[in-house]
């Protein structure tokens, strides 16, 4: 069932599993509140399992570029367009969110995001990766990363 999430009240719905669920629900409501202010777009996730299409579509992105697989399990997901650019998130067990951003338009700038919830460590698998720290309201203290797609992905397009 979708979950519109709801940045003024952060709600661990659907992230109970989570060992930093409050966080990890707060990093979600963060996400929703840039999507909400910047494109007017209102962020829904709904559970991996029930979205199989767009978990296996990140997870082949990750593969492919980096030879990344991912240890903890996706919880929620979502994948969605605003203006030209398609983006997908999933969010992980772990506390990891990993979202991807594919402008549709040639020459737009096409990446994909690592951001860690307060109170978890750096992934092994994601360990060659340097994080920014960026505090938020929402979150607590969120660490970021991100590399660029380098390779066409026509299941984006």
């Amino acid at each position: 069932m979708p979950y519109v999430v709801d940045f003024a009240t952060v709600s661990t719905v659907g992230l109970e599993s989570s060992p930093v669920a409050d966080a990890l629900a707060g990093l979600r409501a963060n996400e929703a509140r840039y999507f909400k202010n910047k494109y007017g777009h209102v962020f829904t996730t709904e559970p991996a399992a029930d979205v199989r299409s767009t978990v296996d579509r990140v997870h082949g992105i990750l593969e492919s570029e980096r030879g990344l697989v991912i240890a903890s399990e996706p919880l929620e997901a979502t994948e969605f367009q605003v203006e030209n650019i398609k983006m997908a998130y999933v969010f992980y067990r772990s506390g990891l969110s990993i979202n991807v951003m594919y402008p549709i338009d040639d020459g737009g700038k096409r990446a994909v995001g690592f951001k860690l919830s307060d109170g978890m460590e750096v992934p092994e698998e994601l360990g060659a990766f340097k994080f920014a720290r960026q505090k938020s309201k929402l979150a607590g203290t969120i660490r970021g990363s991100y590399f660029v797609i380098k390779k066409e992905h026509d299941e984006m397009a």
